[in-house]
C-alpha cells in the first residue's frame, strides 16, 4: 500500500539561538509575513488559513496538523533533525512528540546536516554551527537516534526504522556513520536501519552507494532545471538598461509545468528511489537574491503529478513510500497546509491523486 510521507519543518517556535542570530522571537513566520510580490501575478505573501500562525510548542497545534494531514491521506511527518556535535537545535516539538507519545501518527527524521549559516540574509559563507565528523559525534548521534527509533509510531521499511541524510555528500565518513547507527541499532535489539539518501542537490545524484539503502527525490529537482524564463539575450540587456524589472536576473523564475515533465520523463534508476512531488515553490521569503520560484502550479496539476507518481513507482508493499515537499514550508513557498489563497484545494488534491494513482497501476 502506497504511504505518503511529507516533510515537516520545526522551526515555527522561539529558541535562543535565532533570538541571538536573527533579533528575539524569530520564527519562520518571521520570513513568510516580509514577503512581498515581486512581479505582475506573483502570490506572495503566503499566508495560513485554518491552522493559524501557529506556535510548534502548544500539543495542541502538533495535534491538528496530525489530525488535518491524515484526513486527507498523508501517512507520516518527516521531520528535519538539526545535530551539532550532540547538540540539538529545534528540537522541542519532536522531542515533545517522543515524550508525550502524541500525536499518534507515523514520523521518522530527516538529518538536515548541513552547517548553519547566515544563507538567509546572504551570508552563505559565515557559519553559525558547524557540523562534527568524528567517530565519537557519530557513535552520541547514533545511540540518541536507536533511543528514539524504539518508538512504537516510527516509519518502518521491512521492520527497520526509516532515517533520511539531507547531504550525505557533506558527512565526510559517511559510510562509517551508518556503519555506527547499524551497529548501534543491532544492539538494541532493532533488525537495522533503513538508511535513506536525498537527491537535494547536484552532487546527490548518481549511482547509490552501498551504504544506503535507497535514496528519494527532492523536489524541485535542481539537475532538471534548465534556463530561467526571460534570460535571453535581449532580455538581458533591457534589465542592464533599466527598460524592465530586474526580478528576472536577480531570481531565478521556472515554470511549475515544465518542472512536472521533466520529472515523469526521468527513467527509474536500478536502486531503489522513493519519487517525490512538490506543491509549489517559492523561497523568495527567505531570499533577497537568488530565489528560486516557480509559476504556474494548481491544486490539478499537483494532482496529476502525484497520480502520475504513485503509478509509476515500481515499488510495493511497505517500500512503497511517495514523498511530497512539503508540509509547511511556508517561507519557501512550499506547503499542503491550507492557505489564504487555495484552502485546503492542495490537500484535496493529495487524496484524490493518491486514490487515481493506486488505481491506474492496479
Amino acid at each position: 500500500m502506497t504511504r505518503i510521507v511529507a516533510f515537516h519543518l520545526p522551526q515555527y517556535h522561539p529558541i535562543a539561538e535565532n533570538d541571538a542570530w536573527w533579533g528575539k522571537g524569530f520564527t519562520e513566520w518571521t520570513n513568510v509575513t516580509r514577503a512581498r510580490p515581486l512581479f505582475e501575478g506573483h502570490h506572495q505573501p503566503h499566508l495560513p488559513a485554518d491552522l493559524g500562525f501557529y506556535d510548534l510548542r502548544l500539543p495542541e497545534a502538533r495535534q491538528a496538523q496530525a489530525e488535518l494531514a491524515q484526513e486527507y491521506g498523508i501517512h507520516a511527518f518527516c521531520f528535519y533533525h538539526y545535530w551539532f556535535g550532540g547538540k540539538r537545535l529545534l528540537e522541542r516539538p519532536f522531542q515533545e512528540i517522543l515524550d508525550s507519545g502524541k500525536p499518534d501518527m507515523p514520523f521518522c527524521l530527516c538529518w538536515a546536516n548541513e552547517n548553519w549559516t547566515r544563507a538567509w540574509d546572504g551570508g552563505e559563507s559565515e557559519i553559525l554551527l558547524a557540523q562534527r565528523t568524528d567517530d565519537d559525534d557519530f557513535r552520541a548521534h547514533a545511540r540518541w537516534l536507536v533511543q528514539a527509533f524504539g518508538d512504537p509510531r516510527w516509519l518502518k521499511v521491512r521492520g527497520k526504522p526509516v532515517f533520511l541524510i539531507y547531504r550525505a555528500s557533506k558527512v565526510e565518513g559517511c559510510a562509517r556513520f551508518a556503519e555506527i547507527l547499524r551497529e548501534e541499532a543491532l544492539a538494541s535489539g532493532l533488525p537495522g536501519v533503513h538508511l535513506v539518501r536525498v537527491e537535494s542537490f547536484t552532487d546527490e545524484h548518481g549511482v547509490l552507494p552501498d551504504h544506503f539503502d535507497a535514496a528519494v527525490e527532492f523536489q524541485p529537482d535542481r539537475t532538471l532545471l534548465g534556463r530561467p524564463m526571460r534570460r535571453t539575450f535581449w532580455q538581458r540587456q533591457l534589465m542592464n538598461w533599466g527598460l524592465t524589472n530586474r526580478v528576472w536576473m536577480d531570481h531565478g523564475v521556472w515554470s511549475y509545468p515544465d518542472l512536472v515533465r521533466d520529472a515523469l520523463e526521468r527513467p527509474n534508476p536500478e536502486w531503489t528511489l522513493y519519487p517525490c512531488v512538490t506543491p509549489m515553490w517559492d523561497n523568495s521569503a527567505r531570499r533577497k537574491k537568488g530565489a528560486t520560484i516557480f509559476v504556474g502550479s494548481t491544486p490539478e496539476r499537483y494532482q496529476e503529478w502525484l497520480a502520475s507518481m504513485v503509478a509509476k513507482s515500481a515499488l510495493r508493499d511497505d517500500d512503497d513510500l511517495v514523498f511530497v515537499n512539503a508540509w509547511n514550508e511556508w517561507a519557501e513557498g512550499n506547503h499542503l497546509e491550507p492557505c489564504q489563497k487555495w484552502g485546503r484545494a492542495y490537500l484535496e488534491a493529495t487524496r484524490a491523486g493518491l486514490a487515481e494513482g493506486i488505481r491506474r497501476r492496479a
